[in-house]
């Protein structure tokens, strides 16, 4: 905000003992309020001029010392301009306080970031899982990369950030970094979280992403089909390797577990529900949620047939996983072994428990959710990818209940016609009783 009155004059301080060496100091003045500092500098009184607040003379150490309050001056009508900039009200409190050195350090933006990080690590895992610190330290990285790139610079002030900032950005992370919409989405939702960090701290006034509009691209991300999975559960495989792998994912498909769920999941964590039947009961390591998902019988047999299996023996867990990245390899050479055309991997094990397995046979939406784990519908509803066949039966149960209702109406017709053909000939008889001639 501007200042209705200013003032800046540099005067030497009247010493309380007689010497004509004195300090000089600067007096600001705005809206008739004055402050004043020494510049920690002295000079002669006899060289000085007040009316200018200057040394006088073409001696060097006189024009240096003009050079030194030039400079202050400078950087004081910058500091303003900076202020107005932040949309802060100027004061003589806060220029005198900066020409102290006592003004609030201008923070930078990988900086902030990493104080962030730092504190998300440090809250691993009672409140955020070891995956969470992973994806904002990539961020981190990517900002740091396109500053450099773009400004070459290594880091930037918060007041340097703007629209064209964020949309520059954006589009280095489609263009250089090669990521998808979504992908790009997400690291610059997590840069976003940054900003308006620094926001709510009053490090910068406003938010550079409020003109900034993104949109996903709806994830193509199907499930398998009923008779791709069963292809997979039936086949034979020659390594105990391809086996094994299979098999956790076919435990996948059948409880909807995540990958780091079906890795950390406990013995223990297999009980007897109110139903008498087994249940999985353990919490998302994702969310921390509750998951409770009754066992179905094919998950069942793959727990008896690994429960001796050595690795759980030594874990106490209910399956030998492998580390994700194995699993996934491992996944792909299954695919091509099965002719499965779309790629294999742990997470589309969760989408078909979620759509093939359970929705599709008709268990409701929120029952899923809570076997998911999810915190919203609206999560769920992003797994209810339905199967052609799906569209299919169902379509096929809509035509055989037209035609049924189509044959009904026809039978009432039949029906009608009849009765009213008994109704004419019993009249007809009942008139030529009473002498009538009836001509049809």
């Amino acid at each position: 905000m501007l200042e209705n009155s200013y003032g800046l004059i540099f005067f030497l301080k009247t010493p309380k003992k007689k010497t004509n060496m004195r300090y000089i100091y600067v007096r600001v003045t705005v809206d008739g309020i004055p402050k004043e500092t020494s510049t920690k500098r002295k000079w002669d009184a006899r060289r000085w001029d007040q009316d200018n607040g200057r040394a006088i003379g073409n001696k060097e150490d006189a024009k240096t010392l003009n050079f030194f309050l030039d400079c202050m001056v400078t950087k004081i009508n910058q500091f303003k301009t900076d202020l107005i900039y932040a949309n802060e009200t100027i004061s003589s409190r806060k220029i005198i306080d900066f020409i102290k050195g006592k003004t609030k350090p201008k923070l930078k933006l990988l900086e902030e970031f990493q104080a962030h990080n730092d504190e998300v690590l440090a809250l691993v895992p009672t409140e955020y899982a070891k995956g969470t610190h992973e994806r904002f330290m990539i961020a981190y990285r990517h900002v740091k990369e396109f500053i450099a790139f773009k400004y070459d610079v290594e880091d930037m002030e918060f007041r340097e950030l703007d629209y064209e900032f964020v949309t520059d950005y954006a589009f280095y992370l489609k263009t250089e970094k090669k990521l998808s919409n979504n992908t790009s989405i997400k690291y610059i939702t997590n840069l976003k979280k940054i900003v308006f960090r620094a926001v709510d701290k009053d490090i910068i006034p406003s938010n550079p992403f409020k003109r900034f509009k993104s949109k996903k691209t709806p994830p193509n991300k199907k499930p398998l089909m009923a008779d791709e999975l069963a292809m997979i559960e039936n086949k034979k495989f020659s390594t105990a390797r391809l086996e094994l792998v299979r098999d956790v994912f076919v435990f996948q498909c059948y409880t909807g577990l995540a990958y780091i769920d079906i890795f950390q999941l406990r013995r223990d964590e297999i009980k007897r529900g109110i139903d008498g039947e087994l249940w999985i009961m353990s919490a998302r390591q994702k969310t921390g949620t509750g998951t409770n998902i009754p066992l179905l019988p094919k998950a069942i047999q793959i727990i008896e047939k690994y429960k001796d299996n050595p690795v759980c023996l030594r874990r106490g867990s209910v399956l030998p996983v492998t580390s994700n990245q194995k699993m996934n390899a491992y996944l792909k050479e299954i695919g091509d072994l099965c002719g499965i055309s779309s790629t294999l991997n742990t997470h589309k094990a969760r989408r078909t428990f979620g759509s093939t397995v359970t929705l599709n046979n008709n268990v409701p939406i929120n029952v899923v959710k809570e076997m998911l784990g999810h915190r919203s519908i609206k999560q769920t509803e992003e797994y209810a990818m339905t199967e052609q066949r799906t569209i299919g039966r169902e379509m096929s149960e809509l035509k055989n209940k037209l035609a049924s209702h189509h044959k009904d109406e026809a039978e009432d017709d039949l029906t009608l016609l009849s009765r009213l053909s008994k109704e004419v000939e019993e009249l007809k008889k009942r008139l030529m009783g009473k002498g009538y001639e009836i001509h049809v």
